[in-house]
């Protein structure tokens, strides 16, 4: 039997081991259930003293590292299966997503109080940058075990007064390096549109900027995970994935193959957010925007939940994308509504079919699509917007997008 420690804010909350049939088990430690305040890892997993195994035990935790892709590659130069979620959990569960850490027996608990980073010359950062394809999350390099769930290559970071600095030991990292890929030209400049116009509308996001590495256009996103303290320190905040809460695996985070559909999603924030009625407004109000910039990605990955002390509450909102702009990608919505089989074709009629599947008020719905329709539309009026991303030539053309979208959504609904 092989074992990690499983720490939450530094603290052992349990272990996970992995048995020689290759099966997953989690079992809360007991001075955790012990304690008057203990909350639980995830919702898919709650306090109790029986372990979880398998098929329960499997969904919170492979949905900590990188998706398939990464996987395979972090796999190869690590030299190990990348179907073996816990031997690569081991290798990389340092520098997860929220608060949680996963440390092998024969390591010291994680030191909450450690600062040693490795800050990084514009040269260094340009070679990490163009080996990040090669070797996602810098795996294998000595002192780093970072692990971040997602498709695209990605590196955690640290800035402080405009230094980067690769976060070392269990150094918290306060942001994210997401460098355009090869195959999407312009992905950079159109999320950092897209998330940019979602705050001037009102929307809870995190702060994004662009920032040119080499010759390679980066989006840094600054973590809404990390709390960065008065006195400079930072502390993570837990966090988990709507597949993780609901207890999806990885693999299953699309509707088409078996994964959350949007009742779902709304009946957890409905029965596991501690303000549900604030949460399921603001969440219908992220599918609302999802839907006028074109982004058909929106999957169970893309939402979070965010938990502070006794708080569990929707987190920021993450990966706005207009997959639109790109003609090749699919149309099919990761969680679709009405049924509707293309995001070029949800209309009030579709809109309507998911407020019955989800018992959601029409009137309600009908009130904020026109409220969002009419923000975006005003929104991308806005003269600082275009030059947020530093390609003008693509958020133009996305912006026509959405200005369509919005306005032809605008129009039925008034002919409804």
């Amino acid at each position: 039997m092989k074992r990690l420690i499983v720490y939450l804010n530094g603290e052992q909350v349990g272990t996970l081991d992995e048995d020689d049939s290759g099966l997953l088990e989690f079992r809360y430690a007991q001075a955790c259930l012990g304690r008057s305040d203990a909350v639980p890892l995830s919702r898919s997993l709650p306090l109790q003293s029986e372990p979880f195994r398998g098929k329960h035990a499997r969904p919170f935790f492979a949905g900590i590292l990188p998706d398939e892709g990464q996987r395979n590659q972090i796999a190869a130069v690590l030299g190990i299966s990348q179907r073996n979620d816990f031997v690569m959990l081991e290798r990389i569960g340092g520098e997860c997503a929220g608060a949680v850490s996963l440390l092998p027996e024969d390591v010291p608990p994680p030191n909450e109080g450690e600062t040693r980073v490795r800050t990084l010359s514009e040269k260094e950062l340009e070679e990490i940058v163009a080996e990040l394809p090669r070797r996602p999350l810098m795996a294998g390099r000595e002192g780093l075990r970072l692990s971040l769930a997602g498709s695209q290559s990605k590196l955690p970071v640290l800035i402080r007064d405009a230094a980067i600095a690769l976060p070392l030991g269990n150094t918290p990292s306060t942001h994210i390096i997401k460098p355009e890929p090869e195959r999407f030209p312009g992905l950079v400049a159109t999320e950092a549109f897209c998330m940019t116009l979602a705050r001037v509308v009102g929307l809870n996001v995190p702060p994004v900027t662009v920032r040119s590495v080499g010759n390679k256009p980066c989006l840094v996103v600054q973590r809404y995970d990390r709390i960065i303290n008065v006195d400079g320190s930072v502390t993570r905040v837990h966090q988990e994935d709507f597949c993780q809460a609901l207890g999806f695996p990885p693999e299953r985070k699309y509707q088409q193959e078996g994964g959350p559909l949007l009742r779902d999603c709304i009946g957890l924030l409905r029965e596991w957010s501690t303000v549900s009625a604030l949460d399921i407004r603001d969440f219908l109000d992220g599918l609302i925007f999802n839907v006028l910039i074109g982004n058909a990605d929106a999957h169970g990955k893309n939402y979070s939940m965010l938990y502070q002390k006794s708080d569990r509450r929707l987190a920021p909102f993450y990966d706005l994308v207009c997959t639109l702009a790109w003609t090749e990608l699919s149309k099919t919505p990761a969680m679709k509504i009405g049924k509707s089989e293309s995001i070029e074709t949800i209309t009030p009629v579709q809109w309507k079919k998911m407020t019955q599947e989800a018992s959601v008020g029409w009137p309600m719905l009908r009130e904020r699509i026109a409220d969002m329709c009419g923000k975006c539309i005003e929104g991308l009026q806005n003269p600082d917007l275009l030059g947020a991303a530093n390609d003008t030539v693509t958020t133009q053309r996305v912006a026509g997008i959405i200005v369509d979208r919005a306005s032809l959504l605008f129009r039925s609904l008034s002919r409804d």
